[in-house]
Formats: C-alpha cells, structure tokens, sequence
C-alpha cells in the first residue's frame, strides 16, 4: 500500500497564515511499515517535539495493539481463545468495539477475526498455488466476530473458540495515525500530515497557505498520477495490490483476504476512501476490497460524508456519486 502526497498543489487558498512557517518531516518504520509524520509551526523546535511525540504515541499503540508483540494484550487474548475471559484497557475494548460495529456494517466483509488464517498465505509476487482447500476451510471455521464476546462491566474480551485470533492489520494504522495527529495538536501542531503507508490524516495547510492535497497513484505505473483531490483537514487511505499480490492462472490476487471464504480478492486494484476519520477510513478501504466495486460502491453512497475512488482490474476510476475527483488523462 502507498500514499502519495501532493504538497506542491495548483491551487491557493485565500488564507492569512503566520509568517515564516516552517515544515519539519520525519520517517520512521513502526507497526511493520513506514511512517512519514509532518509539522508545520513557526517554532521549528516544538515541530521535531510534537513529531517525536507523534512517533512515541505510534510506538505505545503498537506495544498495546500488536499480535506478533507476546507481551501485547492483543496477544493474552489470543492466548486465552476458547478459555478464559482477559481483561484489557480501556482503549483496547473500544477499538475492538469499535471494529465490531464496522463487521455490522459490513455484514462481515470486515473482521478482525480474520488472523486466523495470517499464515496461510504468501503475497510476494512469486508464489501460484494455493494452500491447501483443508486448511483454508479450518482457518475459515475460526473466523467470526460474533464469537468476539464484549464484557463491557468487567471490560474483558473473551474469543469463543480455541484457535481463533484477533489482529488490527485492516485498523491499526488508521487508529495510530489518528492518535499521532491528536497527540501533535494537542503541543499546538495547527498543520500537520501523518502519512502512515497509505493512510493519510491531515489537518491545517501547508506552510505558503496551499491546502493539502493527495495524489493516487496509477496501478500500473506507480510512478504515476490516476488522479488527484483536495483533502483538507480530513483523512484519506488507499489500500492497493501494488507490491503484495498473488498471481493464480494468470490473474492478479490482492494481498486483502475475504474473510467469509479465505481466498484472496479479486476485481480490485486500488480504493481509496475519504473519510474525517483516518480509522474508519482505514476499515471500509478493505471492505471495498471484499464487498466487490458494486457492493463496495453502494455501501459507501449510503454513507454521510464518506467518498471513495475504486481502480478496478480494468484500470477504470469509479468514484462515490458525491466525489470531487480530479483525473490525470
């Protein structure tokens, strides 16, 4: 997955910022991917503070959130699937609550559930076969978030069957770059980006009064631009097949597994959705990539304020009826 930030846009916004802005920018590696964080303030000190506490929050979310961590309670849950009860933070229970609501919405495209079956596949481009119909069909029989059982008084999480397991692969990143924006406001950061391998949060302008803007890259040549749009303050993810895929007779898999079956899916090479939550964002991008660009279109156009552009195997844009896209013939 990439994300592409246009910081050098065609418009200009009629603004009066503070004189002499500065923009700081960081990469760091967190969470198994790259993170690009962005501070734009006078004072270019309290930006590389604000970013360095950005980086700290990722680095706490990750400690909390992490499944691969043994230490993390993510883990002691899995640890206890089909046992015991575990109690978690208080943080932890919302984001799992939370990601229930979006597997309601849906109706299972979505499911953290999903880790079940993390060691089944391989998406470096080289392998064509599938593993075997047995394990996928185990694996499948472990996936359910209604066996994710909430106790809200006790604030435990309890997974019903031995063997299943919880990951954060298709919310993590938007919840940590969401917390880092808030955690960088909050020491007065009023423009920022926190870019985390495609999913995007920003907030304010950049530092000569320009708004923000993203750039989707082109499938085919990520070099590329597809098309760009104005963000704002606001997030936008875009999940694509661009590195992690699996080629079966000749057709291109996406990395993203439909949870309901197992396999790889298909039809879809790039979704971008525009959201203000880079979280939720985050979570109906792999919906889409699920639900199909019919299913995935009319889910998003039955949402308020929420828009997508879909890139499907055809190499065709479909957008959201409300999106203001700009496209690069």
């Amino acid at each position: 997955m990439r994300r592409y930030l246009l910081c050098s846009l065609l418009w200009t916004l009629p603004l009066l910022l503070p004189a002499q802005l500065h923009t700081s920018t960081q990469t760091t590696r967190l969470m198994g991917c790259g993170f690009e964080l962005t501070a734009v303030h006078p004072d270019s000190a309290l930006a590389r503070q604000a970013i360095e506490s950005g980086i700290a929050e990722i680095q706490r979310i990750e400690g909390l959130i992490s499944s691969w961590a043994p230490a993390s309670q993510t883990s002691a849950v899995n640890r206890a699937a089909g046992q015991r009860a575990v109690a978690v933070a208080p943080e932890l229970f919302r984001l799992i609550r939370r990601s229930l609501k979006v597997s309601e919405l849906t109706a299972g495209a979505f499911d953290i559930s999903f880790a079940a079956m993390d060691q089944l596949w391989n998406f470096d481009g080289q392998a064509q076969v599938l593993p075997p119909a047995e394990r996928i069909a185990g694996a499948v029989d472990l996936v359910d978030y209604r066996n994710i059982l909430l106790d809200e008084a006790a604030g435990t999480v309890m997974l019903r069957r031995r063997g299943m397991k919880i990951g954060f692969g298709g919310i993590g990143k938007g919840y940590a770059a969401n917390r880092a924006k808030d955690v960088m406001r909050e020491l007065g950061i009023e423009h920022g980006v926190v870019n985390a391998s495609g999913d995007l949060v920003c907030w304010g302008q950049q530092a000569d009064g320009q708004d923000w803007g993203v750039a989707i890259a082109d499938p085919q040549d990520t070099r590329k631009v597809a098309a760009w749009l104005r963000v704002g303050d606001g997030a936008i993810v875009t999940s694509g097949d661009y590195e992690k895929f699996l080629l079966l007779n000749g057709r291109r898999h996406a990395h993203i597994i439909d949870p309901r079956t197992g396999y790889p899916t298909a039809g879809i090479k790039s979704v971008s959705v525009i959201c203000p939550d880079p979280e939720l964002a985050d979570a109906l991008a792999t919906s889409i990539f699920v639900l199909g660009v019919r299913e995935g279109l009319a889910l998003i156009n039955q949402l308020r304020g929420i828009e997508c552009l879909i890139i499907d195997e055809q190499d065709q844009l479909i957008q959201s009826d409300q999106l203001v896209l700009h496209r690069v013939e």
